[in-house]
């Protein structure tokens, strides 16, 4: 039997939907694209050129637009929106859910965000607004309205008799939460609780503790409660008890997937929600301002080098070995600095053990600036048969060794302190500090002692 369009791998669909656009075999091209979920769909127009997306876009159902939108990236997402007509990019915010909707509208230009927002219904508008008026980044900016709440004293009867009038249940519903006369929330009650009790079994009978989760709340710490305490779905409170929604496993996956990403491209400069095939004077413009930056640092790091242009035309061996010490220093505090990073977004750093860890790097600092010393001076020694030049690296190394382990420590809690992202910019920051005194302390060693 011949191979199904579905059971091929993402690539060969991705091939096949090309082959069929340049041939301009459109009817194949929309038929190929109706056997795809709305996730597969969204890959495929983030796998593709940017002008193929406009072209493919054209041949989605109007129907599937509001799923699609929610899959894709923020750059691939905003790009598609901007050539849709208004009417259509209304009608496809409607249909998604509150989370999806408030991400997409922030991601969204102010003016743009604003006429979107003057144009859906008054429930939806209302609901957008509250959560954006919670900030980017908070659990109340995730979460999702669609909660379905119960009373206490209603029995098991009642309440699957009002779910089957209902008919559609919410998705990635594992709980129903009890509230009290002023949505005061009480507790929760498992699907599979109510699947297999008596009719006439109270609610109240069957609530077990819901661990609400604060409005104010970073979505971050939200992701480590989920992971810590394996969660498929947890009640969102105000600060008065209020229930006001929840936030469900799916989306936690996404803020995990997205602060992965961030840490990934942020190491580079690059924004977590970059496109790909994005065209090539926005990619430029993206990337000029960090590669500047990094001309800025290098640049520091020359006129360091500068400051000892005497001793280097004197001693040229000192040219040749100058980029050892920083290189070494450079990778010893990259490892710190991506372990202390980790650690504080896994929420094991804390005041209470902040200087435990920065001394224990310092010790390791210490420890490897020992062990490759020695190696190194002894390296030096018998290549260029000269004992003080292998005495000079060796003390430029353990000084530099300790650096790396200091500011590798230190320098992501600094930046958390002044609300500058760690991720984005101590990688450079170290690189930096170690290229420095590695540099320094080499070259400032070798004019003490060789000259």
């Amino acid at each position: 039997m011949p191979e199904t369009f579905e059971s091929q791998s993402t690539k060969s669909q991705l091939n096949a939907i090309n082959a069929a656009l340049v041939a301009g075999d459109t009817q194949s091209v929309q038929g190929m694209i109706l056997q795809l979920a709305p996730c597969d769909i969204a890959l495929m127009l983030e796998s593709s050129h940017s002008r193929s997306r406009s072209d493919l876009w054209q041949l989605i159902e109007p129907d599937l637009y509001s799923d699609v939108l929610e899959e894709l990236s923020e750059d691939v997402r905003n790009g598609i929106i901007d050539s849709m007509q208004p009417e259509k990019v209304t009608d496809a915010l409607e249909e998604m859910d509150t989370d999806d909707l408030v991400e997409t509208l922030s991601s969204l230009p102010d003016a743009v965000s604003q006429d979107l927002l003057a144009t859906l219904d008054e429930q939806d508008r209302i609901r957008a607004e509250l959560a954006l008026a919670y900030g980017e980044g908070t659990a109340g900016f995730i979460m999702n309205t669609d909660t379905i709440s119960l009373r206490p004293k209603i029995n098991v009867d009642v309440t699957l008799r009002y779910l089957r009038l209902k008919g559609d249940i919410p998705e990635h519903t594992d709980t129903l939460y009890v509230v009290d006369s002023d949505d005061k929330l009480m507790g929760g009650v498992a699907i599979t609780q109510l699947i297999t009790a008596a009719p006439d079994t109270p609610v109240e009978t069957l609530i077990k503790d819901s661990v609400p989760i604060p409005v104010e709340m970073e979505e971050a710490e939200v992701a480590s409660l989920f992971e810590r305490y394996d969660w498929l779905s947890a009640p969102v409170v105000d600060k008065h008890n209020h229930l006001l929604g929840r936030i469900t496993i799916d989306d936690v996956v996404d803020i995990i997937r997205e602060d992965a990403e961030h840490s990934m491209m942020s190491m580079a400069g690059l924004d977590d929600e970059e496109d790909t095939f994005a065209p090539v004077i926005k990619s430029t413009q993206r990337r000029t301002l960090w590669l500047g930056v990094n001309l800025f640092t290098a640049l520091m790091a020359a006129a360091v080098s500068d400051l000892f242009e005497n001793t280097l035309s004197e001693l040229a061996v000192l040219a040749i070995l100058n980029t050892i010490v920083p290189s070494m220093g450079g990778v010893a505090g990259n490892q710190t600095l991506t372990l202390v990073i980790r650690g504080m977004a896994l929420g094991h750093v804390s005041s209470s053990n902040a200087r435990w860890l920065v001394g224990k790097e310092l010790a390791i600092g210490f420890l490897n600036g020992v062990i490759w010393a020695v190696l190194i001076a002894s390296v030096i020694a018998l290549w260029k048969q000269d004992f003080m030049l292998g005495v000079v690296i060796a003390f430029a190394m353990l000084v530099n060794m300790i650096a790396a382990g200091l500011a590798g420590a230190t320098l992501p809690m600094i930046m958390r302190r002044l609300n500058i992202d760690p991720a984005l910019a101590g990688s450079v920051i170290l690189t930096t500090i170690t290229d420095v005194v590695g540099i320094f302390t080499f070259l400032g060693t070798a004019t003490w002692l060789l000259l």
